[in-house]
């Protein structure tokens, strides 16, 4: 990694939206360009550098938040048009801030993701797709989860117009007119799409994409099938990816990908003798990273890549030296241009220092008013909570457009909180008489109380749902030779409330029912790697798993939510008793490593003290010298997980307790002898244990 970067803040606007910057085309090779950016209080502003500052080429009045903001024009020439998409309004500027288009496209949602391509405009709300030509209807898709951005294939460079979907439920979707040609499966949930190299590579076809768990990859779109180039796996666990940009930084004649993360990371990739992408660099800002460019924009000559965050900075990290090597005239024109800008933000500093003087006193007033209403400040939040696949964890991330001053999070659920290296909060716990184990089968809701550090004081609450099977995650292949549970609920119920109790069990389903007249989804638990089938129509609801525990919660809180809204169920299931072995046999790598990791980490004191005593290992047997070779790496494994024994033991028993209930017997008495068996852990006598019980 040898690209050295200096990081320059340019302006900041209203908070911004993913995919909300451009830059205009350079007049000529490695000319300054100008930057157009839209944010949440509905303003496009388009600025260029002159000595140092900003200066406005123009400004629109506020209006409803810009969600996307693309550049197009006449197909091979300069794209420097602005198109912006607001609710669903797309509106048209020219680069000299001109509006020549503005067209109601009269959706019933706002609009989430746009591309545009010659006369062709493609743009998606939540679950709607639509295509229009010079702003006629021509194509439309209804599809069955939440749509997150939409592209279209070089219509240039290719025989047929290609749209590509990137939908929540990990599918990019390969449109023609209005029917899906194919669909391919993705690592993760595909937050944004970009053409390799800005043209499709050379192919036409080569599609970038970024999911939501911070995975990237690279697809060929083929008119028959799509094929799978290479993919980055997220070993870091850096965050999701917002934007993507294909730009020559490095300076070797070959396009780098540049990639934006909403955790604030900024990565370039360059490409070596095979096409495999190699880090370069990487940076980290304090905040997401909502759009990526890369151009140039503060000095003529030098190349950089512009940057747009969730709070509206606009910043440059450039290939020009911060440093430079001049000579004794160059010295006193660097020191008069340094002069110029320092008493220029000083003024500056107290011109703002008196507006906010003045905004004091006029609050202070209208709140002290008889006829005042309540003067609260409002502020933006962006949230996540995502399940990560790796760990069976959720990441909850919170960001707001000021400093926060602390987050209270509340739950009526039992959970652990872990650590996390980019986490920089002070944590202090009011516990509760509750067990502490997070496990599948508890239900209930998070909520994180955020507030800034603005006056006065001020909060908000956001709130999260944790599902029944909160550790399942969406797949779409699953293996269908692994023995089975199978649970059937019939009754006089509705398509749409059998989907809704499946929302309520499950994440990553989508909240609208899908068409048509049955649906079958598949899940795969992140923590044990057990499958769900879930298959309902109107009238009845069959559900398959591998896990007796996975179809005991679903009779449970099916049977709850049925009762609720007072509808009879009848309820039968088909118990496979080999499906408990096979379980347990799932489990038991996991649990021979942690009882494995335990052990370790309970003998690095004893072991040290023997060493500060001995003066050396080497009377040591080979495998606790290796124990005091790695004592750092396990302690650190080891506090990354500090209830997974506890979760493993929680799901064995679990599965002892179900395997009895559906026989109609109550072991519980039996538990404290697992347990004993569990300590001194053999899966033989633990399967032997469940058999003979």
């Amino acid at each position: 990694m040898d690209l050295n970067l200096n990081r320059a803040d340019y302006l900041q606007v209203g908070v911004t939206s993913q995919k909300t910057m451009k830059l205009l085309p350079a007049s000529r090779h490695r000319a300054t360009q100008k930057v157009v950016i839209g944010d949440h209080d509905g303003v496009v502003m388009c600025f260029g550098m002159k000595k140092g500052e900003a200066v406005a080429v123009f400004k629109t009045l506020p209006g409803q938040k810009i969600a996307r903001l693309e550049l197009g024009g006449v197909l091979n020439t300069p794209q420097e048009k602005i198109f912006v998409a607001a609710g669903s309004e797309i509106r048209g500027f020219t680069k000299r801030g001109k509006q020549f288009l503005s067209f109601e496209t009269n959706l019933t949602e706002s609009i989430k993701a746009m591309h545009i391509s010659g006369s062709d405009l493609f743009l998606s709300a939540s679950y709607i797709y639509n295509h229009y030509c010079d702003c006629k209807d021509q194509h439309y898709y209804l599809s069955g989860d939440k749509i997150n951005d939409v592209i279209c294939l070089p219509v240039e460079r290719l025989p047929s117009i290609t749209p590509v979907l990137a939908c929540q439920d990990r599918v990019l979707r390969v449109l023609q007119g209005s029917d899906v040609m194919y669909e391919t499966e993705v690592p993760g949930p595909p937050t944004v799409l970009a053409l390799h190299n800005g043209n499709g590579g050379n192919s036409g076809e080569d599609l970038l994409f970024g999911t939501s768990d911070g995975k990237l990859g690279l697809i060929q779109i083929t008119t028959s099938k799509p094929i799978h180039k290479w993919e980055i796996r997220n070993e870091k666990k850096l965050g999701g990816i917002l934007c993507v940009d294909s730009f020559d930084i490095v300076g070797d004649g070959v396009k780098d990908l540049l990639v934006g993360r909403d955790d604030g990371v900024v990565q370039v990739y360059s490409f070596d003798n095979t096409n495999e992408p190699v880090l370069r660099f990487d940076q980290m800002l304090s905040e997401s990273v909502t759009s990526i460019q890369g151009g140039c924009v503060g000095k003529e000559g030098y190349d950089e890549i512009v940057v747009s965050t969730y709070s509206g900075w606009v910043t440059g990290l450039t290939t020009e030296p911060m440093h430079k090597e001049s000579g004794p005239g160059e010295e006193v024109k660097i020191n008069q241009e340094m002069q110029n800008k320092i008493s220029n933000l000083r003024s500056e500093l107290e011109h703002l220092q008196y507006k906010v003087l003045q905004e004091r006193e006029k609050y202070q007033q209208s709140s002290q008013s008889s006829k005042a209403k309540s003067a609260v400040p409002s502020f933006s939040v962006n949230d996540k909570f995502t399940l990560n696949k790796d760990d069976a964890s959720y990441s909850l991330i919170l960001e707001v457009q000021t400093a926060i001053d602390n987050v209270l999070i509340q739950s009526d659920v039992p959970i652990d909180l872990l650590d996390v290296d980019k986490n920089s909060a002070v944590v202090s716990f009011s516990s509760c008489d509750s067990e502490i184990r997070s496990i599948e089968g508890q239900y209930g809701t998070l909520q994180a109380y955020v507030t800034p550090r603005i006056q006065p004081k001020t909060c908000q609450v956001r709130q999260y749902l944790i599902k029944p099977l909160s550790l399942h995650q969406r797949t779409h292949f699953i293996d269908h030779d692994r023995p089975m549970n199978t649970l059937t609920l019939t009754g006089q119920f509705s398509f749409a409330e059998v989907h809704s109790w499946v929302v309520f069990c499950l994440p990553e389903v989508p909240e609208k029912p899908p068409a048509g007249e049955c649906v079958t989804f598949y899940f795969q638990n992140t923590f044990l790697d057990t499958q769900l089938e879930s298959t309902y129509r109107k009238g009845e609801g069959v559900f398959k798993s591998d896990n007796i525990s996975t179809i005991s919660i679903l009779k449970d809180v099916l049977s709850k939510e049925a009762t609720k809204r007072k509808i009879n169920l009848n309820i039968s299931y088909e118990i496979n008793e080999v499906s408990v072995k096979h379980t347990l046999k799932l489990i038991h790598p996991k649990l021979e490593y942690q009882l494995l990791l335990a052990k370790k980490v309970q003998l690095i004191d004893a072991l040290k003290e023997l060493q500060v005593h001995e003066g050396n290992t080497n009377f040591l047997i080979p495998e606790y010298r290796c124990i005091l070779e790695e004592a750092d790496h396990l302690q650190e494994e080891y506090k990354k997980q500090p209830a997974h024994l506890e979760r493993l033991y929680g799901m064995i028993t679990d599965l002892f307790i179900d395997k009895f209930k559906f026989k109609g017997t109550n072991v519980k008495t039996k538990v404290p002898l697992l347990l004993e068996i569990l300590d001194s852990y053999d899966q033989n006598t633990l399967i032997a244990f469940f058999e003979a019980a």
